[in-house]
């Protein structure tokens, strides 16, 4: 369906700080916005938690035709469990693994790419290709799959998505060809989400929402967050629907008209994130108390 497009995914981050470093000085993305909130989203966005949290979008470019990351951090986590649900992003970028080399950060070569790790344990394969400067950087991103005949059958028939490429062990799929694809790969057993689970997100029309919904529910498939509009002080109202694929992965479809001024480049983003990370002192003080919470 050309008329829905790839967003961003959402990581959950324990050590702001390391992981804003990483994403723009190695993989050298840029911020695109960033905000900060005193309680939890209506919509999960954070996880499941309820106190005070940011949220920084930070990719090669607009998420209006680039697929970018969304950085949650919850004051007062420092860590989340992994699970083995994400198992990467992919990235056409020699010029990151020559940038992580230079600063020493860890590199691991494996034939035509590198796998550099995010503070968490995020992980990005890194094509050894000049990075694009007249597209998008980011090729896809990869979540493991417990049955791949059933998470095909799901993103293809429900989620209304074109499958690219199928092997036995894999399956690639997209919305265009120009976009960011996600790949589905066997996982050989069971998907574990743990604490660190993560959320991919995607724009259809606002009327095509409770259709999406309505889909799902006829299908007996999970809904996380039926249909709702959220709210943004000074500036869009967003509809959106959450919903969760055959192991649990989960998929956040948002209203395109709205998105698309909410989700508008902040030449201020950059400014923002730095003057929360100088006030947040919160490591002092868990420091003090015994250090933070794992999640």
């Amino acid at each position: 369906m050309a008329s829905r497009r790839a967003l961003h995914f959402v990581y959950k981050i324990g050590d702001r700080k390391a992981t804003a470093k990483f994403y723009r000085e190695i993989l050298g993305m840029k911020v695109l916005r960033h905000e900060e909130f005193d309680e939890g989203c209506k919509a999960s966005c954070n996880g499941p938690y309820d106190g005070k949290w940011s949220k920084t979008m930070i990719g090669y470019g607009p998420e209006d035709d680039h697929f970018v990351c969304e950085l949650t951090y919850n004051y007062g986590v420092s860590q989340y469990e992994m699970g083995n649900d994400f198992l990467g992003m992919h990235i056409d970028s020699q010029e990151a693994v020559e940038r992580a080399r230079k600063s020493g950060w860890p590199v691991k070569d494996e034939g035509g790419h590198s796998v550099l790790e995010a503070p968490g344990g995020y992980k990005f394969i890194v094509a050894h290709k000049p990075q694009p400067t007249d597209k998008d950087p980011v090729q896809c991103v990869v979540l493991a799959s417990s049955s791949l005949e059933k998470s095909v059958a799901y993103w293809r028939d429900l989620a209304g998505m074109t499958v690219y490429k199928q092997t036995e062990k894999s399956a690639t799929l997209g919305y265009s060809d120009s976009q960011a694809k996600l790949m589905l790969q066997d996982s050989g057993g069971a998907v574990n989400h743990a604490k660190a689970f993560g959320r991919i997100a995607f724009a259809a029309p606002g009327g095509d929402l409770p259709g999406i919904e309505k889909k799902m529910k006829e299908a007996s498939q999970t809904i996380l967050t039926p249909y709702l509009s959220l709210d943004t002080p000074g500036k869009a109202t967003v509809q959106v629907v959450i919903v969760a694929d055959p192991d649990g992965h989960e998929i956040c479809f948002v209203g395109d008209e709205g998105f698309r001024q909410l989700s508008e480049v902040d030449p201020k983003g950059e400014a923002l994130l730095r003057e929360a990370m100088e006030k947040d002192k919160s490591e002092e003080w868990f420091a003090k108390k015994g250090g933070k919470a794992a999640a």
